[in-house]
């Protein structure tokens, strides 16, 4: 799937978030989803990734961030962020969020 694909609730909640912190960080939402058949899944996935970002180390932070490491904390609290919007976004029944087509 493609970003696309996902609700608009969805968009604003892990992509546009990302967005706000760092592009590099919205790369990283952007490609998980092409290994994704669905919304469901996509979030799943969003939710692993949000977990091993906040276990990376800072050399892998360097390298995820294309040598711009970020100030760490301001990244955990996007990250919780994200995963608060998740919540949110799963709460919506999925006939009742709305998509671009």
């Amino acid at each position: 799937m493609d970003t696309d694909d996902l609700s608009n609730e969805t968009y604003k909640a892990v992509i546009l978030e990302a967005e706000k912190f760092n592009h590099d960080l919205t790369l990283q939402f952007g490609v998980s989803a092409s290994s994704c058949k669905n919304e469901e899944e996509y979030l799943e996935n969003a939710k692993k990734l949000i977990k091993e970002i906040g276990k990376l180390d800072e050399y892998d932070l360097e390298d995820m961030f294309f040598g711009n490491t970020p100030n760490t904390s301001h990244l955990h609290k996007c990250l919780q962020q994200i995963e608060i919007n998740i919540v949110r976004v799963e709460s919506i029944p999925k006939e009742k969020r709305h998509y671009k087509f």
